[in-house]
């Protein structure tokens, strides 16, 4: 870097490090108003006259919801920007947080009218849901330089993984406190506050916010393609075709099996079959998310160190493939432990390694498709969560007719064949239309 180069960059402003501080607070604020179910499951199921598979259908339609609206989700975000698109599905989720609350007990309607009730709302929460992160994929994109990608997806998969271990604790207590339903009011506010301050802050590009200066902008736009694909209509229709694109969906289709096995049956999985307390489960919980969150922003620093040194196509492969076998090699251990308390720490670091590959997905996916990210999000992350709805399933048949260890150890199968997809995707090689 030349001199006159340090001392732009020494001069730039620092607007990006706020917006990506809003942006985990939006990722926490998520992951509460999306994981709530999943604790409250228990409680809900035995009041409202559920069995497990009934559980396993309401907690399917949130991902069946959250998986067919990503694309649209990437789309929205295209047409509409990052400001507006954040600021309108926060209000929405808000909404649907206080609809969840108002379902009907058994007596004022059959157990299948509430079930029907419940799958709609979680599905639409899902589908508001739906284009959160390919929306911040694009904001990323666009207020982040190439190559420092990594870090700030690493962070907001952090953000995410904390908001999913507060959920726990915070869920439980109010349950105790004011009940499932109460517990759904008292949250709902926070989707409308961080639309809010989300609507007076962020800007959909860096030029656009009276606080950035020149040298921050030259900072964010410093290496930057203009070729491929750059403004071009229809790239959905590119993004779809992609070879690395649909490589990379395909591998985070099987990474998020494992994903969706700890959000939506663990805290079930700790009370029903490891015998522990709603307390005791909700804090050991809270210890998996952390250890998730750890490996969320150790995996966006390791990201960025290997591009820069190895380039994009090797430096993106390096940290997945050891890390998701790893995973597997710790979820079979966990699941075989005898000890309730072995089996929450080798979860946690099962769990660790696989949010370690989470932001090399993401800083791979916008390396090939560029500003174009939240369309390219969209396609990859309908990959990557309508196994959620393959998993809320799967998981409780396997337990049913297999029992809970053989359940849980699924997920090593579809570790390993993630690790192997990566092996060939090459995101060095941007989009085109070609």
């Amino acid at each position: 870097m030349t001199e006159k180069e340090l001392i732009a960059v020494e001069k730039a402003g620092h607007v990006r490090w706020y917006v990506l501080a809003l942006i985990v607070i939006a990722s926490f604020i998520a992951y509460i108003l999306r994981t709530n179910v999943s604790i409250a499951g228990e409680t809900m199921m035995k009041d409202l006259g559920f069995s497990e598979i009934e559980l396993g259908f309401v907690l399917s339609a949130f991902a069946w919801g959250y998986a067919i609206f990503q694309f649209p989700g990437g789309i929205f975000g295209d047409i509409f920007g990052s400001r507006k698109g954040i600021a309108v599905i926060a209000v929405s989720w808000g909404i649907l947080t206080v609809f969840t609350g108002l379902i009907p007990g058994p007596q004022m309607a059959s157990v299948t009218v509430i079930l029907v009730l419940l799958m709609t709302v979680r599905f639409l929460v899902g589908m508001t849901h739906a284009p959160t992160f390919p929306i911040i994929g694009r904001a990323i994109a666009d207020w982040f330089p190439v190559s420092g990608w990594g870090f700030p997806n690493g962070l907001t998969s952090a953000g995410l993984s904390l908001g999913a271990a507060a959920t726990g604790p915070l869920i439980v207590w109010l349950i105790e406190k004011v009940g499932w339903r109460g517990s759904f009011f008292w949250t709902s506010p926070l989707g409308l506050l961080i639309a809010i301050i989300w609507w007076w802050y962020v800007r959909d590009y860096p030029w656009q916010h009276r606080g950035v200066n020149r040298a921050e902008c030259d900072l964010i736009d410093a290496n930057r393609p203009r070729a491929g694909v750059e403004r071009e209509k229809g790239i959905w229709k590119i993004a779809v075709k992609n070879r690395e694109i649909l490589l990379l969906t395909a591998s985070y289709f099987c990474m998020n099996y494992v994903f969706y096995l700890f959000f939506s049956w663990i805290f079930y999985y700790l009370v029903e079959v490891r015998g522990f307390s709603d307390q005791q489960a909700g804090v050991l919980n809270s210890v998996l998310w952390l250890g998730a969150a750890a490996g969320a922003v150790i995996g966006g620093v390791l990201c960025d160190r290997f591009v820069r040194r190895y380039g994009a196509r090797s430096g993106y492969r390096l940290l997945p493939v050891p890390s998701l076998l790893l995973s597997a090699g710790l979820l079979v251990a966990g699941a075989f432990a005898q000890d309730g308390y072995q089996a929450v720490i080798l979860f946690s670091v099962s769990f660790g390694f696989l949010q370690l590959t989470d932001s090399v997905y993401w800083a791979a996916m916008t390396s090939v498709s560029g500003r174009h990210a939240a369309a390219a999000g969209g396609v990859m992350n309908t990959g990557g969560n309508a196994v959620g709805g393959v998993g809320a399933l799967l998981v409780p048949l396997a337990a049913k007719y297999f029992g809970w260890t053989a359940a849980v150890a699924t997920g090593s199968i579809f570790a390993v064949i993630a690790a192997t997809l990566w092996l060939f995707i090459r995101a060095d090689k941007p989009m085109t239309s070609e």
